[in-house]
């Protein structure tokens, strides 16, 4: 049964890989690879899944929302870097360093409660199938721009 889920889950690996490559949204089937790379990697029980993906879909809009808020309100205003004062860079500096914060307080609390609903093995499981995921994929940007 574990094989066949396995191939199951190898087979929808290999079918987003190869759509990858034709037209779509490219975000959406990134996506699709990652939850499939993270589902195999963990090995969840269906039980786990019914409580997992929610609270990691939850976390990774947390995150993403993070990241859009740093990118409107800090980055953007770095492109005048050179025009401001040094009293408008420490506030900007002070609103980064909050948003840092932000973002370690609310992994943190995420890692916790993974622990506590999968176990700590299977979330150090997810923090390197997070990672293996990320340096796969850029590998293959990279083999596909040569």
């Amino acid at each position: 049964m574990k094989s066949i889920s396995k191939l199951l889950i190898l087979a929808l690996l290999l079918s987003c890989t190869l759509s990858f490559a034709q037209t779509g949204s490219g975000m959406d089937k990134i996506k699709s690879l990652k939850i499939a790379f993270i589902t195999e990697r963990l090995s969840l029980t269906s039980d786990e899944a019914a409580v997992f993906w929610p609270v990691y879909n939850e976390h990774e809009a947390a995150m993403e929302e993070l990241r859009l808020r740093e990118r409107d309100e800090i980055r953007n205003r770095l492109q005048d870097f050179r025009n401001m004062s040094d009293q408008q860079i420490q506030q900007l500096m002070d609103q980064y360093l909050a948003l840092q914060e932000e973002r370690n307080r609310k992994n943190t609390a995420f890692l916790k409660r993974m622990t506590n609903l999968i176990s700590a093995r299977k979330t150090f499981l997810l923090i390197k199938a997070e990672d293996d995921f990320k340096r796969r994929l850029l590998q293959q940007i990279r083999q596909r721009r040569q």
